[in-house]
């Protein structure tokens, strides 16, 4: 078995070298990881609801459902050294926007 060659980074022209760059993943992975993770956010947002019946201040919870996933997701796509790690980024990043919406339609179906 052959041992893996590894490229070297591109040179930028000014005399620096790049250092790394994010591993990409098939187009058609990631736009369907980021489908899968706002479908699960959704999920999640509904179990949730249902489940936690505390009073929590709207921006406390608005900063949890939005930053959480925003920086670990961002944080993992940003240091992933794998494909498949930047496309759990991608999903774990993708789960704000559909709890985010759920928790937008309650508040709208609840008259304010």
């Amino acid at each position: 078995m052959r041992p893996r060659r590894e490229r070297a980074a591109p040179a930028l022209g000014d005399g620096s070298n790049l250092v790394s760059v994010i591993p990409l993943p098939r187009p058609w992975l990631l736009a369907g990881a980021m489908l899968i993770g706002c479908a699960v956010g959704l999920l999640a947002g509904v179990a949730l609801t249902v489940l936690v019946h505390a009073r929590i201040r709207p921006d406390v919870v608005i900063a949890l459902v939005v930053g959480v996933p925003a920086v670990t997701g961002l944080l993992t796509v940003l240091f992933s050294g794998r494909r498949w790690v930047t496309a759990l980024g991608a999903f774990i990043l993708s789960l704000a926007p559909g709890w985010f919406g759920v928790l937008v339609a309650l508040r709208v179906a609840s008259g304010g």
